[in-house]
């Protein structure tokens, strides 16, 4: 029997689920700084993020060179920015919204998309993501993303961290959508991978 032709946007065979992703604004510029390996990953889950949220961007990690367009958001005045990455002095999201309450500035988060190892590699050798202000995430519950190995625990898939962003700034509806989307995109991906659709 010959394979269904994918969908050019989400990649499945058997079921498309672009239309179920959730739209809608947000108080906060998300860009997502992707290590180049993740282009290949049919697993990425940061795409989603960018569907569901307009004031979000990808840019794409390069050892020797910044990329223009997210070094060109960081010098924007209009943002107050912070590397999402939990150290010994990042901020809690709170503190966050606090800032942005009394300077008018809109918060621009940056999220490392890739492996926890690729992550930490980009901050490593790039001295200019060093220099950034952290935010840590102070999520309730343990990742649920299934589709890769070697989860180490207590770390979120991309669109499990951007849905905690968007439940910790008070968008609790918009986390619960993105939410519901994730955990059935999970499901349609792995009846894909086995050859159907999700029955």
């Amino acid at each position: 029997m010959p394979q269904a032709t994918p969908c050019p946007s989400c990649g499945l065979h058997h079921q498309c689920v672009c239309h179920l992703v959730p739209h809608f604004e947000a108080p906060v510029h998300i860009a997502l700084l992707m290590h180049e390996n993740e282009l290949k990953r049919d697993t990425n889950t940061g795409k989603w993020l960018l569907q569901a949220i307009p004031s979000s961007s990808q840019h794409v990690w390069q050892r020797r060179s910044p990329c223009p367009e997210l070094i060109k958001l960081i010098k924007n005045d209009r943002y107050q920015v912070y590397l999402v990455y939990p150290t010994d002095n990042s901020v809690s999201l709170n503190t966050v919204k606090q800032e942005a309450d009394n300077t008018g500035k809109i918060p621009l988060l940056i999220i490392l998309d890739g492996t926890w190892q690729e992550a930490g590699k980009m901050l490593r050798k790039s001295e200019w993501l060093s220099d950034l202000p952290c935010v840590h995430l102070e999520p309730s519950e343990q990742s649920d993303y299934q589709l890769r190995r070697n989860q180490q625990q207590g770390h979120l898939c991309t669109l499990e961290v951007g849905s905690e962003i968007i439940k910790e700034l008070g968008l609790n509806e918009q986390a619960q959508a993105l939410n519901t989307f994730f955990h059935h995109y999970m499901r349609v991906f792995k009846a894909d991978k086995s050859g159907h659709a999700l029955k």
